[in-house]
């Protein structure tokens, strides 16, 4: 039996706080947990497709014995402060908040930074400023950020075309974040600090990674014959060179962070569940 979830918000910064969900491990797991998870949001509006997917993961990982702490990043989800006014250093101080509080937690437990998409970028981030070790569970990692802001940014396009316009529109769009002015860009405010910090982010191994860092990589895709791209793959092959061995695998489901409507990835649950479940996940990925 699972723990129902305890939801409560953590002062940071400024008077403000972040909303977070901290998923007990199940009453089964004796003792010290199997491992501590702290998870770390896509952006913006793949923050909000993903609510479901994200907490049936956490649930599963609650249940194979694993401490799990949701956190809503400034200006995201419940936290307080706006997203126009968030910038990427502030997410990377949330994560920090987080982990004071995961470790408070459960503070024998092996840790484990998972990501899942833009989320992907603000772990290895954070793992390369780490003293102590930590594993990474990245769940449709970008190479680097720069593809995620276009596609962010695209949505205007497409906005701006419909009601006619567009020509020229992403030249203006990126000299007006240049010149330090916000952008609006369906329905979110984006900072130009937020857009510059996102866009010079890259999925990068840490320069000193830990003999006992682990990286689990999980991607998802609709075709039953789907492949690796070469950019996953080269991806990979960097973070096996420096040492990083990388257990991936390659699941059919949808792309939930994105579809229309909100859809359910059991392949994912189930992967977690075999590569989380059974056994020490840093063991397993060895």
């Amino acid at each position: 039996m699972t723990p129902r979830p305890d939801v409560f918000f953590l002062p940071a910064a400024g008077g403000e706080q972040r909303l977070c969900v901290f998923h007990a491990p199940s009453l089964a797991a004796q003792g010290t947990p199997r491992g501590k998870v702290l998870y770390l949001h896509p952006f913006a509006e793949e923050m909000n497709k993903s609510r479901r997917m994200a907490a049936l993961a956490c649930r599963a990982l609650a249940e194979a014995g694993y401490a799990v702490l949701q956190i809503d990043l400034r200006g995201c989800g419940d936290s307080s402060g706006d997203f126009g006014d968030a910038s990427w250093a502030d997410w990377l101080a949330d994560v920090r908040l987080g982990l004071d509080c995961l470790n408070a937690r459960a503070p024998d437990a092996p840790l484990w930074l998972w990501g899942l998409r833009a989320g992907c970028l603000l772990a290895t981030e954070t793992l390369a400023q780490l003293e102590t070790p930590a594993h990474l569970l990245l769940v449709q990692p970008p190479a680097s950020g720069k593809p995620l802001l276009q596609q962010f940014l695209r949505l205007k396009l497409a906005a701006n075309l419909a009601d006619g316009g567009g020509k020229g529109q992403m030249a203006e769009i990126r000299a007006a974040l240049g010149r330090g002015e916000p952008v609006e860009v369906a329905g979110y405010l984006l900072s130009p600090d937020l857009a510059l910090g996102l866009e010079a982010s890259t999925l990068t191994p840490p320069p000193r990674p830990g003999a006992d860092v682990r990286v689990v990589w999980l991607e998802l895709s609709s075709r039953p014959d789907a492949e690796w791209t070469p950019v996953a793959q080269q991806a990979q092959k960097r973070w096996s060179d420096a040492g990083l061995p990388v257990v991936a695998e390659l699941l059919q489901g949808p792309a939930f962070w994105q579809t229309t409507e909100i859809e359910e990835a059991p392949a994912l649950i189930e992967a977690l569940q075999r590569l989380f479940g059974t056994a020490d996940a840093s063991r397993r990925a060895a």
